[in-house]
């Protein structure tokens, strides 16, 4: 197998392993031994034909040197590692509005790995109750009056893998350092360094999912078979739920970041990743791959992990989330429907300025500020200009999926 190239022409480069590499070569194979669903088949899909013929693209010549080049498009695949960039830096590009003048705290929340068989069969409602159980844990102490007594601002960003692409499911929580008071007169500030105490917000987290869990449970929601078909009985899932219940759950709440800046810098290291990025993979022989992940529990050293193909390619697919999954969200001060009014009563109170208006920045523009690559420039000569000569419709796929 040949690892992937760059189309068209440019400076040569040691060839690396990608994921659409893997996915060519053995993704058709994997799909057809084993049943996915619509979504991990889209993915598989999408991700084999990205930056291919299969999607089309245009071809290209330089003005001042004559050098053809051949552009092919992107899948845009939220799970593919290399159509994140752009979207991350639109999505920032629209975020630095309404970040205000004050400290912000990242808290997560996770669940027990106890969950995680009912994850595969149940991902909608089992993200779904994350978020909800999360956020309002957070909303509840953001109105108590013993904290601050208020409406918090939150972005949280759904995720579900740890280091060795195991399933580990916890959402990241960007969460404002004070709330606006309920009749909209004040803002109230959180305490320097401190927020919401931990095992207080961890306790409530549990018992407010434990409870969604249960009415899900009661509605018909869950549909429990195969090795979770005992918990099918109403005493036996209750006996389950109380035993998830006598342990503690896992919430986190770092330090405030240094200033806006920094909140943004996080959110584009964390709000579109994928399980693996691309970076981390170091090779695929006879049916194997490896690559490097860091192990937390020994001092964050990193380390290689061998698998098998199928193996991996089973461990990267448990990550694809639903079609149609909204994996960033916004609550309180921030939810979609008072955003703009809530963020212009806070910079009021604030005595920030409006933010400036933008005009929207051009692929090119953008390319050449993130990567310092312009993208209209012969990378040959490299002094004139690339002037497209033709479309190039999708061609047929490399690899059958059926």
């Amino acid at each position: 197998m040949a690892p992937s190239a760059l189309a068209g022409v440019g400076a040569a480069r040691i060839p690396r392993i990608e994921l659409a590499d893997i996915v060519r070569a053995h993704g058709a194979a994997y799909q057809r031994a084993h049943p996915l669903c619509r979504a991990q088949r889209r993915a598989l899909r999408a991700i084999a034909a990205c930056r291919t013929a299969a999607l089309g693209g245009h071809r290209a010549v330089c003005a001042a040197c004559g050098a053809e080049r051949i552009t092919y498009n992107s899948c845009r695949n939220r799970h593919c590692p290399k159509c994140q960039r752009i979207a991350t830096e639109r999505w920032l590009a629209a975020r630095r509005a309404e970040v205000l003048p004050i400290p912000y705290f990242h808290v997560v929340f996770t669940l027990p790995h106890a969950l995680n068989p009912l994850v595969q069969s149940h991902p909608h409602l089992i993200y779904r109750l994350l978020f909800q159980a999360a956020a309002s844990t957070l909303l509840r102490f953001g109105r108590d009056p013993r904290h601050l007594g208020g409406q918090l601002g939150i972005t949280a960003v759904l995720h579900t893998w740890g280091q060795t692409l195991t399933q580990h499911l916890h959402v990241h929580c960007v969460v404002t350092g004070g709330a606006l008071a309920p009749d909209g007169s004040r803002w109230i500030a959180a305490r320097p360094g401190f927020l919401f105490p931990v095992r207080a917000l961890a306790q409530v987290f549990r018992g407010r999912y434990l409870a969604r869990l249960q009415q899900a449970f009661d509605r018909g929601e869950l549909h429990l078979t195969g090795g979770l078909a005992p918990l099918g009985e109403p005493a036996a899932f209750a006996t389950w739920l109380a035993d998830l219940r006598q342990h503690a759950w896992v919430v986190y709440c770092k330090p405030p970041f240094a200033g806006p800046d920094h909140v943004l810098a996080y959110l584009g290291r964390y709000t579109h990743r994928v399980a693996l990025s691309n970076d981390r993979l170091l090779a695929l022989r006879q049916g194997r791959v490896r690559f490097r992940w860091r192990d937390y529990a020994d001092g964050d050293r990193v380390k290689v992990m061998d698998l098998a193909v199928d193996e991996f390619l089973r461990r990267f697919l448990l990550h694809v989330v639903p079609n149609g999954f909204v994996r960033i969200r916004h609550f309180g001060l921030l939810a979609n429907r008072r955003r703009a009014a809530a963020l212009a009563q806070c910079r009021t109170l604030l005595a920030q300025p409006p933010p400036p208006v933008v005009p929207p920045e051009s692929a090119r523009d953008l390319m050449l500020r993130v990567t310092g690559v312009d993208i209209d420039r012969c990378p040959r000569c490299p002094r004139g200009l690339l002037r497209r000569l033709a479309v190039l419709p999708p061609a047929p796929a490399a690899w059958d999926t059926s």
